[in-house]
């Protein structure tokens, strides 16, 4: 079924210097307004890292991206959306290595410098003739402006109804440098990763070591820290380049802490964009555990609010059942004492102490009709440990969406 497009949300960020991008149609979605292959190129060799999928069934640009990074001198990124290549075996990975040369022939750029992408239909070959195609119209389109920002966002784009977009600038020892990120995500969404692609650029210059570091501490605290459906994809990659061009030697002290500030931000944001796009949502769910003796008990607790399909159409149905949360959080597999667990929705206290506390049920579920984002606050009382986690309600429309994808 077509998909409904929503608003792209302003303003669009500028690229970083020294990064030129494109996208357009070569035919591997059926909708012709729907582009489906990217090209972003580093006019300078650039440092590269990634974060990948823990799905031990991974796509062949996971296998391939993988073997690659973290390292130096990368100098583009192809992309294709509407075929994952995955479980396509040797030939997969065949295809991946072709698309990498086939765009670095085009650009004039070592085979070894370029990362691949790829996100759909999981299973069937990749269309190489379109690819190919594809990719050497976009490398003739190349550029910086918005609209070949925003055509490259859409070239990520499976069942997403609009870019998802973050860029910020920060500043160390004089020089700004500028960040920008942007990504693809709507279902198959569980974290380590979701399905979801991202692609970080920076003008900043920075090592192996620390970009492979920083980029897996924001990853932990952002993108694995998002859940639409609970499902953990086969090709979900995030990928970081960083060229340099804005003058300078590799970050290190003051100047690493403010590009990891601004990491977190960009990947926070996309994070925060790919649950508000989930399949059909209505809502974005922003749950805050704290109180834990550990993050990764805070985060189990919070994923399985997350994933519980009560808790997710309670919240469709703008019913404010806290029964439906605390019970998620006790079958966790975290123990903890119930009699310490505090609840908030929406700002409003539901339950303390082991019980209920008396409240205004239809104020609270006027205050979910009325805003996108819905805030579920649990604290555990036992610990100092929190976490930030977003998924999205579960509504008729992601059943129909997921139903129809491949037919």
């Amino acid at each position: 079924m077509p998909i409904a497009e929503t608003p792209l949300r302003l303003p669009i960020p500028s690229l970083p210097k020294g990064y030129r991008v494109a996208g357009t149609h070569a035919g591997l979605k059926r909708n012709p307004t729907r582009e489906d292959i990217t090209l972003i190129v580093s006019d300078t060799p650039a440092t590269g890292a990634g974060v990948y999928t823990t799905n031990l069934v991974c796509a062949a640009p996971v296998i391939f991206d993988r073997a690659r990074t973290p390292g130096v001198g990368f100098r583009a990124i192809a992309v294709n959306s509407g075929n994952a290549n995955a479980c396509t075996g040797s030939r997969g990975l065949s295809d991946a290595e072709r698309m990498a040369t086939t765009a670095a022939d085009l650009v004039g750029v070592p085979a070894s410098s370029v990362l691949v992408l790829s996100t759909g239909i999981i299973g069937e070959f990749l269309p190489l003739a379109k690819i190919e195609k594809g990719l050497g119209t976009v490398a003739g389109r190349l550029a910086t402006d918005s609209d070949s920002v925003v055509t490259a966002a859409r070239g990520m784009m499976t069942t997403d109804t609009r870019p998802k977009l973050s860029g910020s600038t920060f500043t160390s020892g004089g020089t700004q440098y500028t960040l920008f990120g942007m990504a693809k995500g709507a279902a198959m969404v569980g974290p380590r990763l979701a399905t979801m692609l991202g692609v970080i650029l920076t003008d900043a210059a920075l090592n192996p070591r620390d970009a492979q570091a920083l980029l897996g501490e924001a990853a932990e605290r952002t993108f694995n820290c998002v859940s639409v459906d609970g499902h953990t994809s086969t090709n979900d990659t995030v990928l970081l380049l960083a060229n340099g061009a804005a003058g300078g030697k590799p970050l290190s002290g003051k100047g690493l802490e403010a590009f990891a500030a601004a990491l977190h931000d960009a990947c926070e944001a996309l994070a925060r964009e790919i649950a508000d796009d989930g399949e059909g949502a209505t809502h974005v769910l922003r749950i805050e555990v704290t109180g834990c003796p550990t993050r990764d008990e805070a985060r189990q607790i919070a994923r399985t609010i997350a994933d519980s399909p009560l808790v997710k159409t309670a919240i469709c149905g703008a019913d404010p059942n806290w029964g439906r949360i605390v019970s998620a959080a006790g079958y966790s597999g975290v123990r903890f004492a119930p009699d310490k667990m505090l609840l908030r929705l929406n700002g409003t206290l539901l339950f303390r102490d082991g019980a209920p506390v008396e409240f205004d049920g239809d104020a609270v579920s006027e205050s979910i009709k009325a805003a996108r984002e819905t805030l579920i606050e649990l604290d555990m009382g036992s610990g100092s440990e929190s976490i930030r986690f977003y998924s999205s309600d579960l509504t008729a429309e992601y059943v129909h969406l997921n139903a129809d994808y491949h037919t």
